[in-house]
């Protein structure tokens, strides 16, 4: 491994390290020619290229902040109320996100009468190359995986509705979000989110039952964090088995998360991946994948982990839009590597990369009260050494504020506890050991995974 290899890794992850308001946009113009020449502008941004609700618009008409992330996974109910989205939005970013297809989505009728309206127009014509946005949502998808007979690419399985969940986990953190769904469980399912310059954050809830030693996604999400500088939000295993050698939450680029029964009780799920990064919440009420408004309630890692995604999403959207950065993803060659690459009022750039977004996570993580319920189902988190399971600390919504006044620089958050940090330095330098990434002990020698695949990978619900 060259360094050059090294110094990229380790910008990558974070190792150890210490209200927002939205853009007024002004409608007043100044002159009524102005009027005139904005208006004939938006009179013409209604092009013949089937991108309906994808208009065209100025590069003077600025859109608001956002943020993209990618959720990887069985499929998506594009029909159900919580993925509608009555904004417009602008066709550079279907055009950026390399959309070929635009699905204009039939809403009237039941989810089956749905589907069946728009087979010929839309789901019949969807091939795995394509990438589709689908009018009035926030969703853009692809099926890399998908092959000739295999059911209906993008759609949730009728048998499964994982994905549907998943996603509707990343919504709730984050309800201004764009979603870039992939639908597969393979490297090349992940890389397809890695290769798309806007997206944020990749978040992937499936993997090895048991959190077997065995390959999976970790060059995918490698090529991501390393080389594409985003972030990869990892789901543990449902059992408490240790993520370290987990190919989804363990290695060290990858922000692994267990779980925690929040509303209460704030402590340990008996049933979840100890020494991961973070916990968070295990039990949500996800939307359902074959009605158009209905929900359950349902738990597991695979729902703590794309709420996580939302939350840093919705930190990330919030930061750009203090700094007046109008962009997403941290391409290197567009962004530099920065998550946010903006300037305050006074003019001065203001860069801020994935290795900062997981130095203020893990300081705002939190070890909760000792006050457990043993009626639960729950083990409580231990006074002594609780980073082995929950590792740095729980984080939920209420971690947004402090994430964003930390990064901003208005308030920073002290250092963690010193028996913490020792604590996660050696869980560090575990997975920088497993994963050969670049180990803290520069003459061990281990050989890097060359494979990666699917094989035997679950969704962790």
């Amino acid at each position: 491994m060259s360094a050059d290899t090294i110094v990229d890794i380790a910008d990558a992850i974070i190792v150890i390290g210490p209200g927002p308001s939205k853009k007024m946009l002004s409608a007043l113009l100044s002159t009524i020619l102005l009027s005139s020449i904005v208006l004939g502008l938006a009179m013409n941004t209604n092009s013949d290229m089937g991108n309906a609700s994808i208009e065209e618009q100025s590069e003077q008409n600025q859109w608001r902040s956002f943020s993209v992330v990618s959720p990887i996974d069985t499929g998506i109910n594009v029909y159900h109320d919580h993925f509608r989205n009555n904004e417009t939005l602008p066709a550079w970013l279907g055009q950026q996100l390399g959309v070929t297809i635009t699905c204009n989505l039939t809403f009237e009728g039941s989810y089956q009468e749905r589907v069946d309206a728009d087979r010929a127009g839309c789901w019949d014509l969807i091939g795995s190359d394509d990438v589709v946005y689908f009018e009035g949502t926030r969703i853009f998808g692809q099926s890399p995986d998908w092959t000739e007979g295999e059911g209906t690419p993008i759609l949730d399985d009728p048998n499964d509705g994982h994905g549907s969940a998943v996603t509707g986990a990343v919504v709730d953190a984050n309800p201004n979000v764009i979603i870039f769904f992939v639908e597969g469980f393979s490297t090349e399912a992940v890389l397809a989110a890695a290769n798309q310059p806007l997206v944020d954050v990749i978040t992937t809830s499936f993997g090895a039952p048991g959190s077997l030693p065995v390959p999976g996604i970790e060059l995918g999400t490698k090529e991501a964090v390393v080389s594409q500088m985003k972030l990869h939000a990892g789901a543990a295993d449902n059992s408490p088995s240790p993520a370290v050698q987990d190919a989804t939450a363990g290695p060290p680029w990858s922000i692994g998360i267990a779980g925690y029964a929040e509303e209460g009780d704030d402590q340990k799920e008996i049933m979840s991946g100890s020494y991961p990064d973070i916990s968070a919440d295990w039990t949500q009420v996800l939307p359902n994948h074959q009605d158009i408004d209905g929900y359950h309630e349902t738990s597991g890692t695979s729902f703590a982990t794309p709420r996580t995604a939302g939350i840093i999403s919705f930190v990330l959207e919030e930061l750009r839009d203090q700094y007046s950065d109008d962009g997403s993803g941290a391409s290197p060659s567009n962004r530099s590597g920065y998550l946010v690459n903006g300037t305050d009022v006074e003019g001065n750039p203001v860069q801020i990369k994935n290795s900062d977004v997981r130095e203020a996570i893990n300081l705002s993580a939190w070890y909760p009260d000792l006050d457990w319920d043993p009626t639960s189902g729950t083990m409580p988190v231990s006074p002594i050494a609780p980073c082995t399971q929950t590792g740095w600390g729980l984080v939920n919504l209420s971690n947004i504020e402090p994430i964003i006044k930390h990064l901003n620089g208005s308030e920073e958050m002290p250092s963690r506890a010193s028996d913490v940090v020792l604590c996660m330095q050696l869980n560090q330098q575990a997975r920088e050991a497993y994963w050969g990434a670049y180990p803290s002990i520069q003459n061990l020698t281990i050989a890097p995974r060359t494979t990666a695949g699917d094989e035997g990978a679950t969704t962790r619900d």
